[in-house]
């Protein structure tokens, strides 16, 4: 073979090499930029639909005159745990809901405490506290939380559960949710608040509560709990460990989050879901005004019903309020509604009152 093939046969195999080298670099180079990136092509910021044939999920959000409006029938789009359970006798069901949030929220700075925070993208509520009550006879009431040993109430891997009008709803960090939109480092993107601002959960737990639990032990004697199936005696000659709400309170500077458990990130408020109490905001710092009733349904603030007051106050769960469980104007008025003096208000006496009203 002549000198000339043999460098040419060299030079092409040289060639060869470095080319593949570039190649092989430039990979790993994009591999790396990669997770940095966003991988999903949604700005959930902007107007979105988020439609899932398996899981039925049909949520809707448009930017419109100042506001961020969503639509939805609430389902959520991971997979959940099986409804009805031990602990939840209530199955999923499709909803009609809509929701406003200020497209350029106001921060006040004074907690308004509120029983739902806030809505994930998909659609579905946050609500982190429970309507479960244990009443003791010197007086005291404890409102039980969700995560305690007490009371099996049925939550699923997502820390969630099911309303008996069929709302599926969290009352802690949606692990599902967050794997399905987990596109960062660190926070997630996972929902907006009612003020407008936006709700994240960090993967690495980078921000911590500042609560803590109360020193010394709980007041109250001859306490249950009651359901619709069983009545639990409970003793409350305890240390405050987490069972109840008023287990914890609040430290300004304790950990990384205010009393609403938001903070500021890169010069902007945000809202954290967390790990710890409160888990899931119960207040909220921004601007907020109630939006207004929606006669024709299909909205979160729609008339109170009676079963919307069963649900908030009927505490031993038999169907019907006595003056013991009712709460509001209706403590006032309670004779007045109660016509047949047995002590207790019936649908049938609450929709008297309501006609006469409506006269």
């Amino acid at each position: 073979m002549s000198n000339f093939k043999k460098r040419y046969i060299y030079f092409i195999v040289i060639t060869f090499i470095i080319i593949s080298c570039k190649n092989n670099n430039h990979s790993h180079s994009h591999e790396s930029l990669a997770d940095n990136h966003t991988h999903s092509n949604t700005d959930y910021f902007g107007a979105y639909t988020l439609n899932n044939k398996d899981y039925g999920t049909k949520t809707t959000v448009i930017l419109e005159n100042g506001y961020r409006k969503m639509k939805t029938n609430s389902l959520p789009n991971h997979k959940t745990g099986k409804f009805p359970t031990r602990g939840n006798p209530n199955k999923i069901s499709e909803q009609n809901r809509q929701y406003m949030f200020p497209l350029n929220p106001k921060f006040v700075g004074k907690p308004t405490w509120v029983r739902e925070p806030g809505i994930a993208l998909n659609g579905v509520k946050f609500e982190p506290g429970t309507a479960e009550v244990v009443i003791c006879e010197t007086g005291e009431n404890y409102r039980v939380e969700a995560f305690q040993d007490l009371i099996n109430l049925g939550l699923d891997f997502n820390h969630a559960h099911v309303q008996p009008t069929g709302a599926y709803h969290y009352h802690g960090a949606p692990t599902s949710l967050i794997e399905n939109f987990n596109k960062s480092k660190d926070l997630v993107h996972i929902g907006f608040a009612h003020d407008g601002f936006p709700i994240y959960y960090s993967k690495s737990g980078a921000y911590k509560s500042s609560y803590k639990l109360l020193d010394g032990k709980r007041e109250g004697e001859d306490c249950t709990y009651t359901n619709p199936k069983t009545t639990i005696n409970v003793n409350l000659d305890d240390n405050h460990d987490g069972t109840f709400g008023s287990d914890f309170i609040y430290e300004a500077g304790l950990g990384d989050l205010d009393e609403c458990n938001g903070t500021t990130v890169n010069g902007k408020y945000v809202y954290l879901v967390t790990n710890e109490f409160p888990y899931v905001s119960r207040c909220l710092m921004g601007e907020y005004e109630e939006p207004k009733r929606d006669r024709r349904g299909g909205n979160r603030n729609k008339p109170i019903t009676f079963e919307d007051l069963l649900e908030r106050m009927d505490v031993n769960k038999d169907k019907k309020l006595s003056k013991s469980e009712v709460r509001g104007p209706l403590v006032n008025d309670f004779s007045k509604i109660d016509s047949n003096n047995d002590g207790f208000i019936s649908i049938e006496e609450l929709k008297k009152v309501t006609k006469r009203n409506r006269r």
